[in-house]
């Protein structure tokens, strides 16, 4: 059987996440569903990642396996054509080999999260962001977040419901950017890469760094709360709102560099 990878963009808000589930809207099921009009049957499909309810997506990769040998351009565009209305796009499609895997075969994963500071609540953004009423110090939450970087047991930023083999990860980035906005806000980027993450592990970092911010935690205690290596010692883990999974990292780019 043909398989494709495809680049999938997607806002999650009307969603209960990635993974499918009886009786709930999901990205993997109205994937799947739109390939079964394509070719009447069950179709199964598997993401580079499993993003939680409410957690968008600019470029989450997934794969699938075809009857027809498909034009990888004609694919995804009758993929759109049936997956309207949902706010679900395939923005890229190419056929890869037969042991190509969207999540084994991925050796880096990279997030976005975007948090915007301002007093008044948001209107056009409202889901697509996080908004917090005051303003926030660059500087501190860089201090902090250099703790976090490298080779560390992140227990403290783990869910007690990951189901990770261990909490031991490399994190090999966690870059933070500041960017006036026309509404007089400021917005905050957090650039996080990793070969693989553990659950609720960059929604706790970017939570705990908030605090750090907003003059509530020193920089330091970000070291002290690692490596207390107990969820209790994390900060607040903040919403799904701004969580984006920005890009997939393989050996070879399937897309061609897409």
């Amino acid at each position: 059987m043909p398989r494709y990878a495809l680049k999938v963009e997607y806002n999650g808000q009307p969603f209960s996440g990635w993974q499918r589930q009886q009786d709930l809207p999901t990205v993997q099921g109205a994937i799947e569903a739109a390939l079964a009009r394509l070719e009447p049957r069950a179709h199964t499909i598997a993401g580079a990642g499993r993003t939680d309810a409410g957690v968008h997506a600019l470029g989450q990769v997934a794969q699938c396996d075809m009857d027809k040998d498909w034009d990888p351009f004609r694919l995804s565009e009758a993929l759109n054509f049936h997956l309207k209305p949902d706010p679900v796009a395939i923005v890229a499609c190419a056929r890869v080999a037969e042991d190509w895997h969207a999540r084994f075969s991925a050796v880096e994963r990279r997030y976005l999260f975007r948090l915007v500071a301002r007093r008044a609540p948001l209107t056009f953004e409202k889901g697509l962001v996080w908004r917090v009423p005051h303003g926030l110090d660059l500087g501190a939450m860089q201090a902090g977040a250099a703790h976090l970087v490298g080779r560390h047991d992140f227990t403290t930023f783990r869910s007690s419901i990951c189901q990770a083999d261990s909490p031991v990860k490399t994190l090999d980035a966690l870059e933070i950017e500041q960017q006036p906005r026309v509404d007089g806000g400021t917005e905050f980027r957090f650039h996080v890469r990793a070969r693989s993450f553990l659950h609720n592990q960059v929604r706790s970092f970017v939570g705990t760094l908030e605090r750090v911010g907003a003059g509530a935690w020193d920089p330091e205690q970000v070291k002290t709360a690692l490596e207390a290596r107990d969820r209790a010692a994390c900060g607040p883990v903040c919403p799904p709102d701004g969580l984006y999974l920005a890009g997939v990292g393989y050996p070879e780019d399937p897309f061609g560099g897409i």
